[in-house]
């Protein structure tokens, strides 16, 4: 019988987690009501900002090209998460703003 390579069997753990992670959260999301989703995207933007931190710091622990390379594809897409979720609770909170709605409202 064919054995697997080595990093096979020991990255394999971590794709299963990575997609059950991924497939538990798009399931819990999904039914969050509308209400909760701002205060829900705030922490979020929390989170993102911690982890585009700790990705800064692995970065400049980079020895070798290729830790300095995932380190950079990293910081690049934590920043584009951090900046694009800003954006959409920005986007949802105008939503709320109730003197841009009267505002937008034609007086008769």
């Amino acid at each position: 019988m064919i054995q697997p390579p080595t990093w096979v069997i020991q990255y394999l753990p971590l794709v299963y987690i990575a997609f059950l992670a991924a497939f538990t959260g798009y399931e819990v999301i999904s039914r969050v009501p509308t209400l909760l989703h701002t205060p829900l995207m705030s922490g979020s933007n929390f989170i993102h900002g911690a982890v585009l931190v700790g990705s800064m710091v692995m970065l400049g622990l980079a020895q070798n090209l290729p830790e300095q390379i995932v380190g950079f594809i990293a910081v690049l897409l934590g920043a584009a998460n951090v900046t694009g979720g800003y954006a959409v609770t920005d986007r949802i909170l105008e939503m709320f703003d109730r003197a841009k709605q009267r505002e937008k409202k034609p007086e008769a």
